[in-house]
């Protein structure tokens, strides 16, 4: 029997935070660059097609969490792989349908809007590979490609600004740049040939990530020896074995991508709805004091994202599951405390590198801080959904949106008001999905057993 040593849990959080970081520290450096060489002028129409390459990464996450699902059960990934072209397909065919409607409502120019939309394809080839790396537990390959991609994104757009080339120029620079990353992601996460045979194979692991085609690890640990691949005495299934219909190549088709698409997307909307509704309440001066606080949202909201991404494997896992997803729930809470209570001390910062202006929400930053929180909570209840097939529970988040909207266009007429009502609806929301996914986690072994 051969033995491996996997990084801990805690490490491998740490290299795709770190992978996750540079992604999201080059994204920044864009923004800020953009801002600056585009003017007032030109900087409002690149911010618009930037949020639309944003929505274009709803269907490519969508595939990366059902990549590495499928692969937990056993799925051979050459059939995955076919997955990732028909949806690459279906995205270029849906992109090109959607860009004269982008172009009438930004106002912009139909290359503008094209040049936004043509990342979408790319993406979804590299979240492909990546859903590879996640299934196989590959982390270390995994924030390598993370990080790799930012760059790879950022660097092309900046250079094409830098020598004073347009928002157009610049986007369609960027979507090469994607292009260039899933070219390194397929490269990364290695051939199907060498990896099929093994189902759940290791392909061209990345030192420090490689696991013994012959053994498969305990899903239960961050620092284990391998088991064989017969089930072991906790009765989990090496996914070399398979796991049921998960086993049969092809079984995760174009229609369990979109499940899980409509929930990335209900997450989406949930976290920036908020964003559209202040502008329609409030006054300029205090719908820009809100917009700033919403940093606060956001830092909350994407620090802990690696913990859903190292345990997302665990939580696909039948034997595992339950406690995979109590776990990811629990250290997504703590350090959700941990970002409040952060934002409460760094408060009187806020008017010192924003402004004296944003002084009247100084007050309120622990607050955006807690919103963010609970939308990480949130995600990572809705990515358990996903690992285990049962995407329903994000109806809850669908209505918990209309609800937020329509509280907030109702109620709602301070900064107050809108911020304490954001958080308590996606409070509410987050303990009746958490409930919800936490008792399906729990049911699922008797299922599979019976």
């Amino acid at each position: 029997m051969q033995f491996v040593r996997r990084l801990p849990a805690v490490a491998d959080m740490t290299l795709v935070t770190a992978g996750a970081m540079t992604a999201n520290i080059a994204s920044y450096l864009l923004q800020l660059l953009a801002g600056r060489w585009l003017g007032v002028a030109g900087y409002s129409e690149f911010a618009s097609l930037l949020a639309v390459q944003l929505l274009c990464a709803v269907p490519a996450l969508a595939l990366q969490n059902v990549v590495a699902r499928e692969l937990v059960h056993g799925s051979d990934i050459a059939a995955l792989r076919g997955l990732r072209w028909r949806c690459a397909v279906l995205v270029a065919a849906a992109a090109a349908v959607l860009v004269p409607v982008v172009s009438v409502l930004l106002d912009v120019g139909v290359a503008a809007a094209a040049a936004a939309l043509g990342s979408a394809p790319a993406l979804v080839v590299l979240a492909g590979e990546q859903g590879v790396l996640q299934g196989q537990k590959r982390f270390r390959g995994l924030a390598m490609v993370l990080g790799v991609t930012g760059i790879a994104k950022v660097v092309p757009a900046l250079v094409v600004l830098a020598v004073g080339g347009a928002a157009t120029a610049a986007l369609w620079a960027a979507a090469g740049g994607v292009a260039a990353a899933a070219g390194y992601g397929r490269i990364v996460a290695g051939n199907a040939e060498t990896a099929g045979n093994h189902g759940a194979g290791r392909g061209m692991d990345l030192p420090g990530d490689s696991i013994s085609p012959a053994t498969s690890p305990d899903v239960d640990s961050g620092l284990t020896e391998a088991r064989p691949k017969q089930a072991g005495a906790d009765g989990t299934i090496p996914v070399s074995a398979g796991s049921g219909a998960g086993a049969k190549p092809g079984l995760a088709d174009v229609a369990a991508v979109l499940r899980a698409a409509q929930v990335q997307a209900a997450l989406m909307a949930l976290s920036s709805a908020d964003l559209i509704v202040v502008r329609m309440v409030l006054e300029e001066p205090d719908a820009s004091r809100y917009a700033l606080g919403t940093i606060a949202t956001k830092i909350a909201f994407w620090l802990p994202q690696a913990v859903g991404v190292v345990l997302y494997p665990r939580m696909a896992q039948p034997a595992s599951s339950g406690s995979a997803i109590r776990s990811a729930l629990a250290v997504l809470a703590g350090i959700g405390v941990v970002a409040v209570f952060g934002a409460a001390v760094a408060a009187p910062l806020a008017p010192l590198l924003a402004g004296h202006d944003y002084a009247p929400i100084q007050g309120l930053l622990w607050l955006f801080a807690l919103h963010g929180a609970i939308l990480a909570v949130l995600q990572g209840a809705l990515l358990s959904a996903i690992a285990v097939n049962r995407t329903a529970s994000a109806a809850l988040a669908w209505v918990g949106l209309v609800l937020e909207v329509v509280l907030m266009l109702v109620v709602a007429n301070s900064v107050t008001a809108l911020i304490v009502t954001a958080a308590l609806v996606a409070g509410a929301t987050t303990a009746l999905v958490a409930l919800l996914v936490i008792r399906a986690a729990a049911q699922r072994p008797a299922v599979a057993a019976a």
